[in-house]
């Protein structure tokens, strides 16, 4: 089986569909001659799930303690999503560092104990067709999946284990006497970041990076596509779909709605 995935845009999450075996990555020996294996790794937001940072913060507003709070924190929100879609379209780290602060004075137990309802009522749900069954590719190939993305830990933990991925890498915020500063902990993961991390993880593990696939969807994860030897572009935007046609990346389709 060739190593490479297909080129071509595939309709991979139809319902009852199947991931075409030129999509699949090719068999890896893993673990099992005491190397560790290659990973494939994914983003999140857009590329698993239909899902992003704002969605589940709008969970966390609408869900505060007292209607008046919830209120008020829903239509802060609503007023900064222009804020936010700007700061993302000039440089996601930014973004993250302006979005993050929305978490100010929030309760770390509260937090966790929101995001199993979150992941029930919201993120499961936005799990793309395909996205299941090119996990399980992955796994089944001797890939180790691991998602890295620029969510916190605390929503990421929950939808991860539901999508069998035991490992991931994301961001973290700064707690004090159990309240969110509104800080982020380094390192940020955005753009050049996740590709760092991926760097480091693959040294660290002697494992190739020509050896590695990666999964994304939008143009500011270029530099995680670009450090592996096998990058897919997953439901990409227009920017990534043209730099995927530009250098003959698999360009694939998890949606299930082409």
């Amino acid at each position: 089986m060739s190593p490479e995935l297909s080129h071509t845009r595939r309709s991979a999450g139809r319902p009852g569909g199947r991931i075409h075996a030129s999509a699949r990555p090719a068999p890896h020996p893993g673990e099992a001659d005491g190397k560790h294996a290659p990973a494939a790794f994914f983003d999140l937001d857009g590329t698993l799930v239909s899902t992003n940072l704002v969605h589940a913060y709008w969970y966390f507003a609408r869900n505060n303690q007292g209607l008046w709070k919830s209120l008020t924190r829903s239509v802060e929100t609503l007023i900064k999503v222009p804020v936010f879609a700007g700061a993302n379209a000039w440089d996601r780290q930014i973004f993250n560092e302006i979005f993050f602060k929305m978490y100010t004075g929030e309760s770390a137990d509260r937090l966790r104990y929101l995001s199993e309802e979150i992941c029930e009522d919201v993120l499961k749900p936005a799990v793309y067709p395909g996205a299941v069954e090119l996990i399980r590719a992955v796994k089944a190939s001797g890939l180790k999946p691991i998602i890295v993305s620029g969510a916190p830990d605390f929503t990421l933990k929950p939808i991860a284990a539901h999508l069998g991925v035991e490992e991931f890498a994301c961001n973290r915020l700064e707690f004090v006497d159990g309240r969110c500063t509104g800080r982020m902990l380094p390192p940020v993961m955005a753009a050049a970041t996740k590709a760092a991390w991926i760097r480091e993880w693959c040294e660290e593990r002697s494992v190739r990076l020509s050896d590695c696939y990666a999964y994304a969807d939008s143009y500011s994860d270029l530099p995680m596509l670009s450090v592996v030897g096998h990058p897919a572009a997953v439901n990409a935007d227009l920017r990534l779909r043209a730099v995927a046609k530009r250098h003959a990346w698999p360009l694939l389709d998890l949606k299930g709605d082409a």
